[in-house]
């Protein structure tokens, strides 16, 4: 039963990524392909505010999900959520990648009704895993989340450019409906008996243990050293005259390659050197990666053709291997009462730096250039190890009794 819980949600979490891989990784390029200028390309990380507010209805969801008397509803809220977002990108492609402001209206609404699939399916995996088994489930997570980036921003770019946008974007919607099919069947016959319950979530019961508050700053300083320049490289590398079909294949590549095997690995590596390690590891790799960027960019290092691929094709391994430290984490810090509620709460302050950082990216790239932006970029990610130091030497707090 533990395989099967792993493997449906892993399904969820590719259907959930390939929106956020075809949003954050496919669009910026087609936008810059069509002539718009990155200040307003970075407008799409207001797509990451759903992410970012959904703290604010987890614990509604999550108590309808769980209800005092009743069934699990995980997988009506699935069902739900998930058509919602085939409603909405078969809306975006009727409409075009052109104009931006629908589209980014109809991306937020999808996103907001993933950003509610998250909820239930973080409770359902927290509370269903037995806690030997809670490091598959963050591998599930986590490596469904690159599966998924490399659907929505590597195959949909290339689809998009031999096909159209619309053809591509109708196989995204059909592909998400197919992936979150396995899910709502597990949940409606397996999980389907009604079962009484004491303990009524809530976002201050989430607050009041200290390991909550202290994820809460972990996660937005790792966030802020990984993902400020994330949104950029793609439009760098249509800038530097590659085709967005070759942007998709590297997308698709990173994550698929470098990107999967940096999640499913990552236990193993967490195990080996602890998640402190690891998160500090991660960010200095990312550093080093953004200061050769801007050598490069600058005139100072090698040809910025030659370093653009290994930016797209590198991050999603650094990426990963840190954020399978920092969710296994998260895992172990929710209560299973109320996952949903506690581990949306760190998901969300990723979701909120992702957003403002991303609006500030595109802003700072339009106005001083690749190369600055790149560089301060770089030290940022540099200022934030200090405190991730002295946050994280504590990190390992057992997961809280059910």
């Amino acid at each position: 039963m533990q395989t099967r819980v792993i493997g449906t949600i892993g399904g969820i979490y590719v259907a959930q990524s390939v929106l956020g891989g075809l949003t954050w990784s496919g669009l910026p390029g087609v936008l810059r392909a069509n002539g718009l200028p990155l200040d307003r390309i970075g407008l799409v990380s207001l797509i990451v505010m759903p992410w970012a507010l959904k703290f604010l209805w987890a614990a509604p969801v999550e108590r309808w999900r769980l209800p005092a008397h009743g069934r699990d509803r995980s997988g009506d809220i699935v069902a739900l959520g998930l058509a919602v977002v085939a409603v909405m990108l078969a809306g975006v492609a009727l409409i075009g990648p052109v104009p931006v402001v629908p589209v980014l209206l109809a991306l937020g609404v999808a996103a907001t009704a993933t950003a509610t699939v998250d909820i239930a399916c973080d409770g359902f995996a927290v509370q269903r895993l037995s806690r030997s088994n809670l490091g598959y489930g963050n591998a599930a997570q986590v490596g469904g989340a690159y599966i998924g980036a490399a659907i929505g921003g590597g195959v949909f770019l290339v689809l998009a450019e031999r096909t159209g946008w619309t053809a591509a974007t109708m196989v995204m919607a059909g592909l998400i409906i197919v992936l979150s099919l396995p899910f709502i069947a597990l949940v409606r016959t397996t999980f389907n008996h009604t079962t009484h319950r004491g303990h009524v979530p809530s976002l201050g019961a989430a607050l009041a243990r200290p390991e909550v508050r202290v994820g809460l700053t972990i996660s937005a300083l790792y966030v802020i050293a990984q993902k400020t320049a994330m949104g950029m490289i793609g439009p760098l590398f249509v800038d530097l005259g590659y085709s967005l079909s070759a942007l998709g294949v590297l997308n698709g590549a990173g994550s698929l390659t470098l990107g999967l095997a940096g999640a499913l690995c990552g236990g193993a590596v967490v195990r080996r050197f602890g998640a402190r390690h690891v998160l500090v590891a991660a960010i200095v790799a990312q550093a080093l990666m953004l200061g050769m960027t801007a050598l490069a960019i600058g005139g100072l290092g090698p040809d910025p053709r030659m370093v653009a691929p290994v930016a797209l094709v590198a991050g999603p391994a650094i990426m990963a291997l840190g954020f399978v430290a920092l969710y296994a984490q998260f895992m172990r810090w929710s209560d299973p009462r109320q996952a949903g509620v506690d581990f949306t709460l760190f998901q969300c302050v990723d979701g909120a730096i992702s957003m403002a950082v991303g609006l500030g990216a595109g802003v700072l790239a339009q106005h001083l250039g690749y190369a600055w932006f790149f560089a301060i970029a770089c030290a940022m990610s540099l200022g934030t190890i200090p405190l991730l130091v002295y946050l994280t030497r504590h990190m390992g707090a057992a997961r809280p009794p059910a």
